[in-house]
């Protein structure tokens, strides 16, 4: 197609690790693995939480939704990804790139929201434990839930708006594994200052907002627990957060990395470990520290195990 006397672009090649054909097969079998265990892990919280009585708190309830979201992130990147180790041709429609950018930029913000409120619901529980039941009702959980997916979902539209308003004519070679909005904005021909802006924006409310809420709310998880005078009762109440403190630290580490800076400083090397870390690692790792570390979880597993073996 011509639009100018410059070609348009249908599709875009996605760079992936074309630049290290030699780990294409390590990398290959690393990632399919990877893949397998975020599924089965994730699925396996779904159904624990689901049909397990004791699992009822919002804790956990917030912990189903955020293991859904971890299969929808991984699952729109990773299955091309797979696709184009095991191929010559890595290549990606524009309609299919801008679908894949929404659900990464829906799940990513929804686990960032989600994390929020899990450190808010240990808050409550921690810090006024009298008032937990009264104030994190089903209802207000469910709502919370709701709107994060809501939110995010709206976050994700206008992101993937105003990136299909763009015009590409030049290079279509994306130096990434996967279309992230850093190395799509560098490949535009048009003005991109609006996607910048909300790029900041989107920025400012999902990263640092949501760090410094959750951070408020682990200073004063810890100040409470310092305060409690039975020493097991400080590492009941530590080990109920040490997992979700673990997960948090992952997850913004990864994000502050890929997202908290302009797009004229991207980097694609960072960028790719970075969005290992955040699409591939962390719903992979999340299960694993769930079940791991919590001894409820690990209850009602086994006697899932048993029920479903009856």
């Amino acid at each position: 197609q011509r639009w100018s006397n410059q070609t348009v672009v249908t599709e875009f090649v996605l760079q992936g690790f074309s630049e290290h054909p030699e780990l294409w097969l390590p990398l290959l079998g690393c990632f399919s693995f990877l893949y397998t265990v975020a599924l089965m892990g994730n699925a396996v919280i779904i159904a624990v939480v689901s049909y397990s009585a004791s699992l009822r708190s919002p804790m956990y309830f917030f912990l189903c939704n955020l293991a859904i979201m971890d299969i929808i992130c991984t699952s729109s990147v990773l299955p091309k990804v797979l696709a184009g180790l095991a191929s010559e041709k890595n290549t990606i429609s524009f309609p299919g790139c801008m679908a894949q950018l929404f659900f990464l930029l829906w799940s990513l913000s929804s686990e960032l929201l989600l994390l929020t409120v899990m450190a808010y619901d240990r808050y409550e529980a921690i810090c006024h434990p009298l008032h937990y039941g009264s104030k994190m009702s089903p209802l207000l959980c469910r709502s919370l839930a709701l709107g994060v997916w809501v939110v995010c979902a709206l976050n994700a539209s206008v992101h993937t708006g105003l990136m299909m308003r763009l015009s590409f004519c030049g290079s279509n070679i994306v130096t990434h594994f996967f279309c992230e909005i850093p190395p799509l904005l560098l490949l535009s021909c048009s003005p991109t200052l609006m996607n910048s802006i909300m790029t900041v924006l989107a920025d400012a409310f999902y990263g640092v907002i949501n760090f410094v809420l959750t951070l408020a709310s682990y200073c004063c998880i810890i100040a409470s627990i310092l305060r409690m005078r039975s020493a097991s009762g400080r590492q009941r109440a530590f080990s109920t957060c040490s997992s979700h403190l673990l997960v948090v630290s992952v997850y913004y580490s990864a994000v502050f990395c890929a997202y908290i800076s302009p797009a004229s400083s991207y980097g694609p090397e960072r960028s790719k470990v970075s969005g290992v870390l955040y699409t591939t690692l962390s719903p992979t790792l999340n299960p694993i520290i769930y079940s791991l570390r919590n001894t409820e979880v690990k209850h009602a597993l086994k006697r899932l195990i048993l029920l479903s073996r009856r």
